[in-house]
């Protein structure tokens, strides 16, 4: 009875450590279960041989329009940057590298690389689906 319960303690101490403003340095192999917009998607990690963990993660280093803005440009702007993404990543295999927790609603930050090694964010931002942040406070698309 008490084996599984450290067992699960075990798998996410490097979860636990990374809220704490620490990072994983990775790379954590990781399945895409479902994009959720143009910079976050819900994924199942490889955290040990036969231990898989699921988590949301937003990419780090860039910001896609939201869905739920007033604007009816910047919500037609999120989907199309959802779609991107969800082209671009699939359900293939990502990399998850520099992980870390905090500010983001439950979910980890964290660079990603597609499949074929490519950086995801590098590739949201040359196509225009997203744009460099840092941090911060957000701007609306729409200018308000």
């Amino acid at each position: 009875m008490l084996a599984p319960i450290v067992g699960a303690v075990c798998l996410l101490l490097p979860f636990a450590t990374a809220e704490a403003g620490e990072t994983v340095a990775g790379p954590v192999e990781a399945r895409v279960l479902r994009v959720i917009d143009g910079d976050s998607f819900v994924a199942e990690a490889r955290v040990w041989p036969g231990h898989t963990v699921t988590v949301s993660v937003r990419i780090r280093g860039i910001d896609a329009p939201e869905l739920r803005s007033r604007c009816a440009a910047e919500r037609a702007a999120a989907t199309n940057a959802r779609e991107a993404l969800r082209s671009l990543i699939g359900e293939g295999p990502v990399a998850l590298t520099n992980i870390g927790g905090g500010k983001y609603y439950g979910r980890v930050l964290s660079d990603v690389m597609a499949a074929d090694g490519r950086p995801v964010a590098t590739i949201m931002l040359s196509t225009a689906n997203a744009r460099p942040y840092g941090g911060g406070a957000r701007t609306s698309s729409c200018g308000d």
